[in-house]
């Protein structure tokens, strides 16, 4: 089989062995009874680390972040969330469809929210406006960005104040301690309800976790039920979820470094603008001025070379370091992007 270098997302990671040996062993159950035992682990272990009383195995970010939604609010609440978020760009408009629920969107500067834009945009008392019942954040952010501890701090505080509920995508929430310097249920201290990807970079093949109070675990259970999320034997996919939290979350750091070197790397490439400021998780964002149809023939000649990227958009790519790809392999890919947008796109 073809070895691809594969830098459009870090979803594309595969099982590590351990992970596949784990799922073959796997103890299971049926989960809905309640019989699985390594998904009942799995939901310990998650609620531990992230410093929640409960937690929840869910088949995909999207469906996490959708029931935090449906288990936080009432139909015609309204909820807050940046312009860029995923619960309001990626989920096909599904707090609409699912939960009778109304997005109030922000346009943070490169995302990162401030409490007082936050705070600005909570609704009144009449009337005539829907009620303000959850702030949606999200850490990190979907441009390789942070949100600050502290941040997060002050809007769960004026949050809690107010009496309305925040609920973190961390579809990335590990890889956002990891820049932080702090461990994830410290981050977590700072909202009601989080959502964390098990195959977005730490190579589990389906799965994520939501996390919050008992209360809240519960009512999301129901909900996932609902929504035709009732798993059976699911044990075999969250066994290869407990390593993905134990072990794969340790080494993010070495993604992060990777791409910073590959930022440095591709900033060397005459005509090529690097968004260094930007490079704080597993991201690079990049822009090369080059005529629409010249762009557009990039990922075609670059996969002629072993290498999978993502079309660009508006002139912007993005490449995402993970367990996948290696310090030769980002060599590889800055001599051939060097190779082809010097000689075929110029």
């Amino acid at each position: 089989m073809k070895q691809w270098i594969d830098l459009r997302s870090d979803t594309v990671t595969l099982p590590t062995q351990e992970m596949r040996q784990a799922m073959f062993e796997a103890e299971v159950g049926d989960d809905v009874y309640g019989d699985d035992p390594t998904v009942n682990e799995l939901e310990r272990l998650a609620a531990e680390m992230l410093g929640k009383e409960a937690a929840l195995f869910v088949p995909s970010g999207t469906m996490g972040n959708q029931l935090a939604v449906m288990s936080h609010t009432r139909r015609g609440d309204e909820a807050i969330a940046g312009e860029i978020s995923h619960v309001f760009v990626h989920e096909v408009g599904a707090a609409a469809v699912l939960s009778s629920v109304s997005l109030r969107t922000i346009p943070f500067d490169n995302g990162l929210y401030t409490v007082a834009q936050v705070a600005a945009a909570i609704r009144s008392d009449d009337i005539h406006e829907p009620p303000t019942t959850l702030i949606l954040l999200e850490n990190a952010l979907s441009n390789g960005r942070v949100v600050p501890l502290e941040t997060m701090a002050e809007i769960y505080a004026m949050a809690q104040s107010r009496g309305i509920r925040v609920h973190v995508d961390g579809a990335r929430f590990f890889n956002a301690s990891v820049a932080l310097g702090v461990s994830a249920g410290e981050l977590a201290r700072h909202c009601d309800s989080v959502m964390c990807c098990l195959s977005k970079g730490l190579c589990a093949p389906v799965g994520s976790v939501l996390a919050g109070t008992r209360e809240f675990i519960l009512r999301s259970r129901k909900n996932r039920k609902m929504l035709g999320g009732g798993m059976r034997q699911a044990g075999f996919l969250a066994a290869a979820g407990m390593i993905a939290l134990r072990d794969m979350t340790l080494r993010l750091s070495e993604d992060h470094a990777n791409a910073r070197y590959l930022a440095c790397r591709l900033s060397e490439i005459p005509g090529m603008l690097v968004d260094l400021d930007a490079v704080q998780i597993n991201m690079v964002f990049f822009r090369l001025d080059r005529p629409a149809e010249q762009l557009a023939a990039l990922p075609e000649l670059m996969r002629m070379k072993g290498i999978k990227i993502n079309g660009l958009d508006g002139g912007w790519g993005r490449f995402v370091t993970h367990h996948g790809v290696n310090r030769e392999d980002l060599d590889v890919v800055t001599d051939a992007l060097r190779e082809t947008a010097g000689s075929c796109l110029t």
